[in-house]
């Protein structure tokens, strides 16, 4: 599904990611020649995917080649170009509609090794009616805006999909007549996770801090327990890029006053100061940059995402979210979790903030696991934002749900491509 605004794009309730977190600090070490996937990476392809690393690694790498195709195919082809993704076969598809384009564009996405598909509309049919939408939601009595949590394109199905708060019922809610009802869904309201306290600073021994590790934010009688995000550089200073809602005091950043970044270890026992917060945002995109003190500089040159005590994977590229590609999350709480990307360039409420232009994947992710790594074979992809199912005490629960349900657990992250074209100069450590 391809969202530009959607309040429930991610099923069930969303709400950020921010609470207890208890985690290690992973050693990182010199990148491999060839790129290796460590075994907590590799058990959870198995598990939540069933795929081998090599699979991984291919289908990663296939839905970067159709997503290039794409970007050019909305640009040659606007009135024939339909979408684009990777199917349950791990195959890259590209969708059709009939007009004067049509056969030039199946030509080079044949040529391109892609499988053609024929679909209804164009995909800029789809963005004509979902601003035709956009326009009436408007329009209309706050009653109905409210009980429309969201509305995008579904990029498989080739349709609006508009998604209903659970008690929309009660609303006389007539949708324009171009929505098909079989693609009219409801979903819970989002929500916003509680802050929890940290415990009082003692000592911990100082190792590398790769992407996924445990911090902790301050600020007045605030704390917040996240991940780190990916290891970068900023005119020269070294940062850590991470989640804009773990920082407790948005407005300070980049001031004397920001708030400070420590270290965090088992049962939550603080660590030493490592670094303050340069940059936050929320609204919109979701991320911080967090500038490294000098002192503590050495810990995060590095390009590693890892899990508490194991060894890690080391970052490659950047690269853009295509819907189902294969993703894996890192996160402090929840380690190595794996799914596929269900929607791109979507927008989701969270609390009374909005969160635009991310991307969800079918992956489990709890308080704690916000601000860390979501990664595409061994590339650098999004930040964890929000989730689904932040009531529960353990992915097995949602886990179990989903594969009964089918109401799967869904994780909002925010692309590293969109963080570095916000920021000049930013980069993400790779190898």
């Amino acid at each position: 599904m391809r969202m530009r605004r959607s309040a429930a794009a991610v099923a069930g309730s969303i709400a950020l990611l921010m609470s207890a977190a208890v985690c290690g600090s992973a050693q990182a070490q010199t990148a491999p020649a060839t790129p290796q996937l460590p075994k907590a990476l590799v058990t959870a392809l198995n598990r939540d995917l069933h795929l081998s690393p090599d699979q991984y690694l291919h289908r990663a790498a296939l839905a970067q080649q159709l997503g290039d195709f794409a970007d050019t195919a909305r640009t040659r082809y606007p009135q024939a170009f339909a979408g684009s993704w990777l199917n349950e076969a791990g195959q890259a598809v590209v969708a059709l509609a009939d007009g004067p384009q049509r056969q030039q564009a199946a030509a080079a996405a044949t040529a391109a090794g892609f499988t053609v598909q024929h679909a209804a509309k164009s995909e800029s049919t789809l963005e004509s009616q979902l601003n035709t939408f956009t326009t009436w939601l408007h329009g209309q009595p706050a009653s109905v805006a409210q009980a429309v949590q969201g509305v995008g394109i579904d990029t498989v199905g080739n349709a609006l999909t508009v998604r209903l708060a659970s008690a929309a019922h009660s609303v006389d809610l007539k949708l324009p007549n171009f929505i098909e009802p079989s693609h009219v869904v409801s979903a819970s309201p989002a929500t916003t996770a509680t802050p929890q306290q940290a415990r009082h600073p003692a000592a911990l021994v100082n190792g590398s801090e790769a992407g996924g590790d445990a911090f902790a934010s301050m600020a007045g009688d605030i704390s917040l327990r996240c991940s780190f995000g990916f290891n970068g550089t900023l005119g020269g200073q070294t940062v850590n890029i991470t989640a804009g809602h773990c920082n407790p005091n948005q407005g300070a950043s980049g001031t004397p006053n920001a708030a400070p970044v420590f270290e965090l270890g088992p049962a939550d026992v603080l660590g030493p100061q490592v670094g303050t917060f340069q940059k936050s945002r929320l609204d919109g995109h979701d991320y911080s940059i967090v500038a490294i003190n000098g002192s503590f500089a050495r810990q995060f040159q590095n390009n590693a995402v890892s899990v508490p005590a194991a060894p890690p994977v080391f970052i490659t590229g950047v690269a853009q979210p295509v819907v189902g590609a294969p993703v894996c999350k890192s996160g402090a709480r929840t380690g190595f979790s794996c799914g596929t990307i269900a929607t791109i360039n979507q927008t989701v409420d969270v609390g009374k903030r909005v969160l635009s232009n991310g991307f969800s994947a079918n992956l489990c992710a709890l308080p704690g696991d916000s601000g860390g790594t979501v990664i595409t074979g061994t590339q650098a992809l999004g930040v964890t934002s929000a989730s689904t199912v932040t009531d529960y005490p353990i992915c097995e629960i949602p886990n179990a749900i989903g594969a009964v349900t089918g109401d799967v657990p869904q994780l909002f992250a925010t692309p590293v491509s969109a963080i570095l074209a916000e920021n000049p100069g930013l980069q993400v450590r790779t190898s």
